[in-house]
């Protein structure tokens, strides 16, 4: 187990589960229902995989940047525990892993949307974007959006309006999510070197652009349920919740301290509004 700990790690499971919580009702909604078993087997084992082989490449790209920054300096490649030549090993095995059970048991348009999520994820955003524009989370996020559309296609073969509106919500949900981080890491953003958007805006500047986004996904999460035909007592739920989270938003003011507590509370609020928000979608679909 001591062996296996390091490339364990390099998958960042923690996030990965943020993921499979989005591709859990994508294959619910698809199916209307309970979706098939092997498929839906296949479709978390392959997305897994997919997102802890791009985890990986990450960690291998910015093993520089990680070891100047107290929140990565703990990782494998960062701290020594593997090398960066064992790393890649393993992230192109487990991706190769992945996109042959995708291809086995779901279909070409599935297997397709995982090497997209893979090359989207690596490139656009770890090798193009992340060092480059304060809006890195906001076009790179989109590399979190794919498990959506990923199990939709994985039921059905094709895509269709709830899955692309559901993929609209996370792009939507992602710079929240993480700019609520990168205030808590600001420091350590700065000195890697990283142009997260608390680090080169105003504080007044991040939030607009913080509400910008929540509303706009508050707008969407509606959207999706009005196109899946969903019943309108969804509709009070996911006025609750999206409550829940302006509330959490609306905190965010004040001193320096303030808005740090407020903006570690959002992080943590925006992993629970995405959690019941995909389970009321998972209950949803057996109603549609």
């Amino acid at each position: 187990m001591k062996v296996a700990a390091p490339y364990i790690a390099l998958m960042k499971l923690r996030v990965v589960e943020l993921l499979l919580v989005t591709t859990l009702p994508a294959l619910f909604l698809a199916s209307r229902g309970l979706p098939p078993l092997g498929v839906s087997i296949a479709t978390l084992i392959g997305g897994t995989l997919a997102a802890g082989a791009a985890n990986a490449f990450n960690m291998v790209i910015e093993s520089d940047s990680d070891r100047l920054m107290g929140r990565t300096a703990h990782r494998p490649i960062a701290n020594k525990d593997i090398s960066e030549g064992r790393a890649l090993a393993f992230a192109f095995s487990i991706s190769l892993i992945a996109l042959a059970i995708m291809f086995a048991f779901t279909n070409l348009l599935a297997t397709g949307l995982t090497i997209s999520a893979i090359t989207y994820y690596v490139f656009i955003y770890t090798i193009a974007l992340k060092r480059r524009t304060s809006q890195n989370i906001v076009w790179g996020g989109i590399a979190g959006c794919f498990p959506v559309v990923i199990g939709w296609s994985a039921v059905t073969g094709s895509l269709a309006s709830p899955a692309l509106w559901f993929f609209l919500l996370i792009f939507f949900w992602t710079p929240p999510h993480f700019w609520a981080l990168a205030i808590k890491y600001k420091d350590d953003y700065e000195a890697a070197g990283i142009p997260m958007l608390p680090v080169v805006a105003t504080q007044k500047n991040v939030s607009t652009q913080m509400w910008f986004h929540t509303l706009a996904m508050t707008v969407t999460s509606f959207i999706v349920l009005q196109s899946a035909d969903f019943p309108k007592v969804f509709y009070l739920a996911n006025a609750l919740l999206n409550l829940f989270f302006i509330w959490l938003m609306s905190k965010m003011r004040g001193e320096k301290i303030q808005i740090e507590r407020a903006a570690i509370k959002i992080f943590h609020g925006s992993i629970t509004y995405l959690t019941l928000y995909s389970l009321m979608l998972i209950l949803g679909a057996f109603y549609v």
